[in-house]
C-alpha cells in the first residue's frame, strides 16, 4: 500500500443516514467554509443538517453526530406542525382554514369551494399527488398576490422591481438582490394578506436599502405605515408555516 492511499482522506458524502429509535433518519451534510466546528441543527420542517468546516475529518463528523444523536431525536420530536398537505386536513390560505378534499380524477386545476362554514380546496390526482398538484397551485396564488404587492410598493417608492422568484426555503421569506430581483418563499399565501403584503413592502424596500438600519425602516413606513402588525404576526406564526 503506497502513502498516498495510506493517508487519503474519506470523502464527505452529501447526506449520510442515522439509526434511531424511531428509524433510520437522513442527515444532509453541508462543508461551510466559515464554520470552526461541527454542528447540527434542524430546519423549521424538520430536516437535519450537519455542518462540517472546511478541512473536517468524516470520522470525526461521523463521532460528533453519533454523540448528538439523543439531542437529534429530542428536538426532531419537538418539531410539529399544526398543518399537513393530506386529504381531510386543514390548511390556511390567505388566513382562512380551507379544508383538503381529494378528487379521483386525474386532470383538472385545484379548485376553491365555499360552502359558507367550511370553504375547501377541492385537488385533482388522488391522494399520493395531493401536495405536488397542491404546492403547484399555492406557489402560482403566492405569485399573482406578490406580483401585485410588489408593483405596488415599487410604485410608492419610485423602485423597478426586475423579477419575482418564488422559492421552497426553511428559514427565510423573502430576499432582495443587488440588481432588484425579489425572492419569496411561496408559503407567504398561507398567511393573512396584510402579512404577504409587509413581506412584498419589505423586500422592495431593500433596494433603496440594503440594510436593517433604522433608514431602512422608515423606507418600509413609508409604503406600508401599520408593518410593525403583521411583522409581529410572522415572527410569533411564522414557524409553523415553515414547518408545512
Amino acid at each position: 500500500m503506497g502513502l498516498p492511499r495510506l493517508f487519503a482522506r474519506t470523502a464527505i458524502p452529501e447526506t449520510t443516514e442515522l439509526a434511531m429509535a424511531s428509524g433510520p433518519v437522513t442527515v444532509a451534510v453541508r462543508v461551510n467554509a466559515r464554520a470552526h466546528s461541527y454542528r447540527l441543527s434542524v430546519s423549521a420542517r424538520g430536516e437535519p443538517v450537519l455542518t462540517v468546516p472546511r478541512g473536517g475529518r468524516w470520522p470525526d463528523a461521523q463521532a460528533f453526530l453519533e454523540r448528538n444523536t439523543g439531542w437529534l431525536s429530542a428536538r426532531l420530536n419537538r418539531i410539529q406542525s399544526p398543518y399537513a398537505l393530506a386529504p381531510g386536513a386543514i390548511i390556511p390560505l390567505r388566513g382562512v382554514p380551507h379544508r383538503l378534499v381529494s378528487l379521483d380524477r386525474l386532470r383538472g386545476l385545484v379548485s376553491l369551494v365555499d360552502h359558507g362554514d367550511e370553504p375547501e380546496l377541492h385537488v385533482p390526482g388522488g391522494p399520493d399527488h395531493m401536495r405536488r398538484r397542491l404546492v403547484d397551485w399555492l406557489k402560482s396564488e403566492a405569485r399573482a398576490d406578490l406580483e401585485i404587492a410588489c408593483a405596488r410598493h415599487a410604485q410608492n417608492l419610485g423602485v423597478k422591481v426586475s423579477g419575482i422568484t418564488l422559492r421552497d426555503q426553511s428559514t427565510r421569506w423573502g430576499s432582495c438582490s443587488s440588481s432588484g430581483s425579489l425572492n419569496f418563499n411561496w408559503r407567504l399565501v398561507l398567511a393573512p394578506p396584510d402579512v404577504l403584503d409587509y413581506v412584498a413592502a419589505h423586500e422592495v424596500a431593500h433596494i433603496l436599502e440594503m440594510n436593517h438600519r433604522p433608514v431602512f425602516w422608515r423606507t418600509v413606513a413609508k409604503t406600508f405605515p401599520d408593518y410593525e402588525r403583521p411583522k409581529a404576526w410572522l415572527k410569533a406564526h411564522g414557524a409553523s408555516l415553515m414547518a408545512l
